[in-house]
């Protein structure tokens, strides 16, 4: 009994019970409209006939110039042999082709519509009033016919196109779904190759998938690619770590095992090495946390520049931190929230290390994320700007630090396709200004 069990969430199920539907209904309906049509037809096309009978029988009479009781002896005898039935009136005399139809049809000799249908004793007959004039008498002519043997036939050739209808509508569903078995074949190799790659047998999806997947399979694309660059860092930094690191610890070991004791010049010398392990786990272990701009998330930066102003006016006391940026509500920009963070804080902490009384900050967001920062602090020279951002430089070896922060900020760039650019602030110190944009196709 399991395997006769639909599944509903079935997308070919889905499909198949639309497409079906649709056809049936569709079917259905013209059916319907088919049946109604061509009795409409078949109802007009011997309300003609009937009405050119009438005109033609009407002008033989004039044309022959009987007299009343001729024309009426005359218009008997003809009616009877090509017609079911007639009633005429011309004057005050009323003639008919059978006694059964005077009285059935009499009503109808004073009424207005051309073309009746009248039901009488079982039958469906299809009447035709026709007013004329003979011998400056007034007359009205009735011309009719039984409608019940075309209505039968109609009715069988109703029910032989509905046979036909449903035959075809039972090829239709057999089409859709070879149709939906046919279109699904995209999905099955999307599918195997989604096994492949979780087995390892292929590195990326293939883009040989109609247009409406492109998107999809772009995007799982770009997703293992930052699962593979997020990879590839967190090994990076285990490397950085083991080259970087393994000197120190040595060094700080070989003291510790060691017999001479430890006077004030090598306690400092060790707080130095660890300080220095402690920077580099630290640098480390923000370029790990890097996620990118495929991450999927959503910061708001004048909320972050907010928290970090704050944070920095208390980090720097005596330092005066200014803060500038759109009003009205919040703006969410496609950049993880930690990236954020790291970009405006890094540039802030280096204001604020540098600055003698003032830094400034100020955030645009017209054309993507603009981030200007300016301090009153000394400057860099013209020719140190472009060294600003390289790993371990430092512009003033007596100020605390490793000069890894701008090489983060580097990084965290180069992930984003963004900007950087360093310049002389008009306080006197310098000017970093960031520039991201949010165009779908950067990397």
């Amino acid at each position: 009994m399991s395997s006769l069990r639909i599944d509903r969430r079935s997308l070919r199920i889905r499909l198949l019970a639309w497409l079906s539907g649709i056809a049936l209904l569709v079917t259905g309906l013209t059916w319907l409209l088919h049946g109604i049509l061509l009795n409409d037809l078949a109802r007009d096309f011997l309300g003609e006939r009937l009405e050119r009978e009438a005109d033609h029988a009407i002008e033989q009479l004039r044309r022959d110039h009987l007299t009343t009781a001729r024309f009426l002896d005359s218009a008997s005898r003809g009616f009877e042999i090509f017609h079911h039935l007639y009633v005429l009136r011309l004057g005050e005399e009323v003639s008919a082709s059978h006694p059964r139809w005077h009285a059935a049809l009499l009503t109808l000799l004073d009424r207005d519509e051309a073309l009746v249908e009248v039901r009488e004793a079982g039958q469906h007959l299809l009447v035709y009033r026709q007013p004329f004039t003979l011998d400056n008498t007034q007359g009205v002519l009735l011309i009719g016919e039984d409608f019940s043997q075309v209505e039968a036939g109609l009715h069988r050739l109703h029910w032989w196109v509905g046979g036909i209808a449903a035959s075809l509508l039972l090829l239709l569903v057999v089409l859709n779904l070879l149709a939906v078995s046919r279109g699904m074949v995209p999905l099955s190799r999307l599918r195997d190759q989604l096994s492949e790659l979780q087995a390892g047998e292929r590195d990326r999806l293939s883009l040989d998938v109609p247009s409406e997947l492109d998107s999809l399979v772009g995007q799982l694309n770009r997703f293992m690619d930052e699962i593979d660059a997020r990879l590839q860092r967190s090994r990076d930094s285990v490397a950085n770590l083991s080259h970087a690191l393994k000197t120190p610890l040595a060094a700080v070991i070989q003291v510790l095992r060691g017999s001479r004791p430890i006077d004030t010049s090598r306690r400092q010398r060790l707080v130095e090495r660890l300080e220095e392990i402690h920077t580099q786990l630290g640098a480390e272990l923000r370029r790990s946390r890097i996620a990118g701009p495929n991450a999927g998330r959503l910061a708001d930066p004048c909320r972050e520049a907010c928290r970090l102003i704050e944070m920095f006016r208390t980090l720097y006391p005596n330092k005066r931190f200014m803060l500038e940026m759109p009003e009205g509500a919040s703006h969410r920009i496609p950049i993880e929230s930690q990236d954020l963070s790291e970009m405006i804080g890094i540039v802030l902490d280096n204001a604020g290390k540098w600055a003698t009384e003032e830094v400034r900050c100020k955030i645009g967001l017209e054309h993507g994320l603009s981030l200007r920062v300016e301090d009153d602090g000394p400057g860099v020279a013209n020719d140190d700007l472009a060294h600003l951002g390289e790993r371990g430089w430092r512009l003033d070896e007596s100020r605390p630090g490793y000069g890894l922060g701008l090489s983060i900020l580097n990084q965290l760039l180069k992930r984003y396709a963004a900007k950087v650019q360093f310049g002389h602030s008009p306080l006197g110190g310098l000017s970093v200004e960031l520039h991201v944009s949010f165009a779908k196709d950067a990397p």
